[in-house]
């Protein structure tokens, strides 16, 4: 359930952290090992960083991974009892299913062929094993009899779900920043070869060269990059001599210090901070989801069942204190409900060169 009150998140478990660091090798412990012990309870925070490095170094052979906030562990899905050891090895708990990482990818790649269509969205669902195809209220017609029959295709490999309301970038704009016709939230202050930027959604930062802290006031930056659709990031360069500290405004007068960049991890217990409604909380339901608005399609991004409106784009998605996505679109609201899609921050700082200060 959400709340605009922050709430108190797990302490850092720093010997669990160096426990993962330390732990065997990925794909070194074959299947004739003796057993690992139980994996060490996790963060997750830390499952997410985890996740990451057991993806990266065990690729296609695993099938994705979620957080279980009841026992702590990063569950990995997995198809044969070597990688299972792997998993286990890493600090993971493994769990053997049915459907491999490659027919799950066919499933997304036919998708991406034959369903394109404005309104919907699309996100691999490791607890189930299946990748979720989502339309919203304005899928009817022949494009709802398209979608039905591309899903009817990938088998059980797929589910479709309707969900109410219509997938919309959440433009109209943490803190407020104004351009001279629409308004959008500040996501992460940044640096670039020295100099103080900030993070927005690029469907923002299409919209306007320049941006102000208040309503119809002086520029305070400048649009240097914009990306959308594609991807939804944009940078804005300081032009004014204003504070920028690395922090996320709670919204009840307080700050969140933000330290880091963190990959997101499906299970995980996120917040959002953003100028038109505030903070809200909720949980990251899927990764690397492809969303279809009207103005075009987005791929990579995070699906969570945290709510959004107009004029939060762009703002802030964080776990304690680390930076993890930016606010771009989705369907409901803050007082029904709904669910939105965030540009991974990682990402973003990667492609446009930029750093946490």
């Amino acid at each position: 359930m959400t709340t605009r009150r922050t709430r108190a998140r797990h302490a850092a478990l720093a010997a669990t952290a160096a426990a993962v660091m330390t732990a065997t090798a990925l794909g070194a412990q074959g299947a004739g090992a003796a057993p690992a012990a139980d994996p060490t309870p996790l963060t997750d925070t830390q499952a997410g960083a985890l996740a990451h490095r057991i993806t990266h170094d065990l690729g296609d052979r695993t099938a994705g991974a979620y957080y279980d906030a009841a026992t702590g562990k990063l569950v990995v899905n997995v198809v044969d009892a070597k990688t299972a050891a792997a998993v286990r090895a890493a600090g993971a708990e493994p769990r053997t299913v049915t459907r491999s990482a490659a027919r799950l990818a066919a499933a997304t790649k036919t998708l991406d062929a034959q369903a394109r269509i404005p309104g919907t969205a699309w996100a691999v669902d490791p607890r189930t094993n299946k990748v979720v195809v989502k339309a919203d209220s304005t899928v009817r017609g022949e494009r709802l009899a398209r979608l039905d029959k591309a899903v009817a295709s990938l088998g059980d490999a797929a589910t479709l779900r309707r969900v109410p309301g219509a997938f919309r970038p959440t433009l109209a704009g943490g803190d407020a920043i104004w351009a001279p016709r629409a308004r959008c939230s500040l996501g992460f202050n940044v640096t670039k070869n020295g100099q103080a930027h900030f993070l927005t959604a690029g469907h923002c930062g299409n919209i306007s060269s320049t941006w102000s802290d208040r309503q119809s006031g002086a520029a305070i930056g400048r649009t240097v990059t914009s990306v959308f659709p594609g991807h939804d990031y944009a940078l804005v360069r300081y032009t004014a001599n204003i504070d920028h500290p690395s922090a996320v405004d709670l919204y009840d007068g307080g700050q969140q210090p933000i330290t880091g960049a963190a990959e997101a991890a499906v299970g995980q217990s996120v917040q959002r901070s953003g100028s038109t409604t505030g903070v809200y909380g909720g949980q990251v339901t899927g990764l690397d989801a492809t969303v279809n608005y009207q103005e075009g399609s987005v791929t990579g991004m995070i699906d969570t069942t945290v709510c959004a409106e107009p004029g939060d784009s762009g703002g802030a998605l964080f776990a304690d204190s680390s930076a993890v996505g930016l606010t771009s679109g989705g369907s409901g609201d803050c007082s029904s409900g709904g669910e939105t899609f965030f540009q991974p921050v990682t990402d973003a700082l990667s492609a446009l060169g930029a750093q946490l200060p």
